[in-house]
């Protein structure tokens, strides 16, 4: 048999994508006014490729979901159809595209919320100064103390992913991801460091987890389990998102899913995985640098016990992609900064030829051109034959 590369072709479930190499979920700040445009367009279209597999950047599931200036959602008419227009372009080369469901929760400010309100969250407890917030003039703010969801309250809010997700559908996408990660709204009933809930929501990990296998459920039986991935990061401290026991709660989660996908007799269409490389300073929870082995051990750990198809993100080279997949540490890579500046980023790593370097400060702008679809491609090259011959 062939050796398995992260060029070969790989069954997703119901998706039949023709190598490993994932456009992974990145903010980008270009949807004016919460509408997807022309930019968005031109921006997809791009990193699209046969049989290749897109997953959008966090898209709001309701008016109370931003934490960044100009990020496109999916809770209204003009929203969807407006995301029409992006999945009928990434169709049209032949690829797959998700939406990923997203609410930010405490990462918010009162600037973003309706009528000036605290943003939700599991607890009172505000993001430390550690960390500070993108404001809609580009200055930065320290993150406000949220106001604590009530229990009666919280169904409201599943209700809202159930509804993005059948909106998502509407708009032609294959399929969701529910974002549960990077210290976000889900990640905040996960984590032990966060949730401070005296409730059914807060306490034990059988109550943290609740929130959360609630949402997954509501969006299953509403679109399929089989146009849903998931993703989670139970090992980051981004937004001051710590556990104190990652490893545990990773575990915990994917027993949780299993037991569904074991009930339902039908699999989500992925797990996705953040790497605790992925945080901002490169240290694990504890706050000490992470190492190699520990990150592999912990990869290794959850992938082995999930029971369905493993993505991984987080800071991958060429060579990690390729070394993930090649000792089943992960069947799919998704990659961020690197198809930010590389619009034919598997072509470029199929070959192994030169990437362009990504400019950070172009990331959270909103010019419609400049750093975003401006990214020079390979010259003199077709990408669709020479990926065809590789």
């Amino acid at each position: 048999m062939a050796e398995t590369t992260l060029f070969s072709p790989y069954k997703m479930g119901k998706f039949d994508l023709s190598h490993r190499v994932v456009l992974a979920p990145m903010t980008r700040c270009r949807a004016l006014n919460g509408i997807p445009n022309a930019a968005l367009v031109e921006y997809y279209r791009q990193r699209s490729t046969p049989g290749g597999f897109l997953i959008t950047e966090g898209t709001l599931i309701s008016p109370s979901a931003p934490g960044f200036p100009h990020v496109p959602g999916i809770y209204t008419e003009e929203q969807v159809e407006a995301w029409k227009k992006v999945v009928d372009a990434v169709h049209l080369k032949g690829a797959i595209i998700f939406c990923q469901l997203w609410h930010v929760g405490r990462a918010s400010h009162q600037v973003y919320q309706p009528d000036g309100a605290a943003p939700i969250s599991s607890t009172s407890k505000a993001i430390s100064n550690r960390w500070r917030i993108l404001m809609p003039d580009g200055s930065h703010a320290v993150y406000p103390e949220p106001r604590p969801l009530e229990t009666t309250e919280i169904q409201h809010v599943v209700e809202d992913y159930r509804q993005a997700a059948v909106n998502a559908l509407r708009a032609g996408f294959d399929g969701i991801e529910i974002h549960g990660a990077h210290g976000y709204l889900i990640d905040q009933f996960l984590k032990d460091g966060i949730n401070d809930r005296t409730d059914e929501y807060g306490g034990s990990i059988n109550n943290r987890c609740r929130f959360l296998m609630q949402v997954i459920e509501a969006v299953v039986a509403a679109v399929g389990a089989d146009r849903v991935g998931f993703r989670m990061s139970p090992a980051i401290d981004h937004l001051d998102a710590m556990d104190s026991d990652p490893l545990n709660l990773g575990l915990a989660v994917i027993e949780r899913l299993n037991k569904l996908q074991s009930n339902l007799g039908s699999k989500l269409t992925y797990l996705h995985v953040t790497q605790p490389r992925y945080t901002a300073y490169g240290q694990t929870e504890s706050g000490r640098q992470g190492t190699e082995d520990e990150e592999t051990k912990l990869i290794r750990a959850l992938k082995g016990a999930y029971e369905g198809t493993f993505m991984c993100s987080g800071g991958f080279t060429r060579e990690l992609g390729i070394e993930a997949v090649a000792q089943n540490d992960a069947d799919l890579v998704s990659y961020g900064r690197l198809f930010i500046s590389n619009p034919d980023l598997v072509l470029r790593l199929k070959l192994n030829a030169p990437l362009n370097k990504y400019i950070r400060k172009t990331f959270y702008t909103q010019d419609p051109v400049v750093g975003y679809t401006d990214y020079p491609f390979l010259s003199n090259v077709n990408e669709n034959q020479a990926l065809s011959r590789l």
